[in-house]
């Protein structure tokens, strides 16, 4: 926000899976509201929790606010850390239809008989794809037999996959922090959330019924668990913070394979740190 205020014409467009929901606000770090005023952003607070919002609706409604702010001859910053939708709008993925029937019969097989046996069959029908799935990731196995049953092709044929990296308009600037460091960052920043009240707002989200999409965030998740009865509101916190470390691990390995992306090495104050880099990045 800091490199939109001094640049003037740009504005934020949010990459974010679980900002596009209206009401997880706390969890998800949404900016808020004097945020918004300050400089505009675009895809926060899409659609209601309860919706199963999808990678291709995204990529729908970034295309439109990219022509909209073309038209008002704006530029953008793109935030945030969802891997498959940055590749989504950085690189216009090819995104396959929804085949909500067969997904579910899928999952209700996975359920019943375990992911292996879907992931061997993925490898009869595409073993590209199959190749780069683990035999128990469930969620992805599901989608990839889905789209090959629903589209007639083969789930790897859609675009150039999530190996190859195209060149790019998009200058890409990644921050990157000591391991120690950043898993002292996580646990404060959970403290804080917790002081903000996000138990309060999960249980708002339970009442008024969620997606499976949104129900999966992180923080939202463990404390839905805390909520039914499964653990105590400790054990809950402490599993936000242990996977949150785990997903930022991820997340580096996901984006660290991108030979696009300029990294800039943080120590405490991210914003003025890499604030050279972001400007950099309009100058080039």
């Amino acid at each position: 926000m800091a490199a939109a205020a001094e640049l003037g014409d740009v504005e934020l467009i949010s990459v974010d899976s679980m900002q596009v929901y209206r009401g997880m606000d706390i969890g998800t770090a949404k900016p808020s509201a004097a945020e918004r005023a300050r400089v505009p952003h675009h895809l926060v607070d899409l659609v209601d929790p309860a919706h199963d919002f999808t990678v291709a609706e995204f990529q729908r409604a970034y295309r439109d606010v990219v022509a909209d702010l073309a038209r008002r001859h704006r530029r953008a910053i793109l935030v945030g850390g969802t891997g498959l939708y940055h590749r989504a709008a950085i690189d216009d993925f090819e995104m396959p239809g929804e085949w909500p029937a067969i997904r579910a019969r899928l999952e209700a097989e996975a359920a019943e008989g375990g992911p292996e046996a879907l992931h061997a069959r993925l490898a009869d029908t595409d073993p590209d794809a199959a190749a780069k799935m683990e035999p128990t990731n469930v969620r992805r196995i599901v989608r990839a037999l889905e789209v090959c049953e629903g589209s007639g092709r083969r789930f790897s044929s859609y675009g150039p996959g999530l190996d190859a990296y195209p060149g790019t308009d998009v200058v890409q600037v990644g921050l990157r922090w000591d391991r120690a460091v950043l898993a002292t960052r996580i646990e404060r920043r959970v403290a804080l959330m917790m002081e903000a009240g996000l138990l309060d707002e999960v249980r708002g989200l339970l009442a008024a019924g969620w997606s499976r999409t949104a129900s999966q965030a992180l923080g939202y998740k463990e404390l839905a668990a805390h909520l039914d009865g499964t653990c105590t509101l400790d054990a809950a916190v402490e599993r936000i913070i242990v996977r949150t470390r785990q997903f930022s691990v991820r997340q580096l390995r996901w984006f660290g394979r991108d030979p696009r992306i300029r990294w800039v090495d943080v120590e405490d104050e991210p914003v003025a740190e890499a604030l050279p880099a972001v400007l950099a990045a309009f100058d080039s």
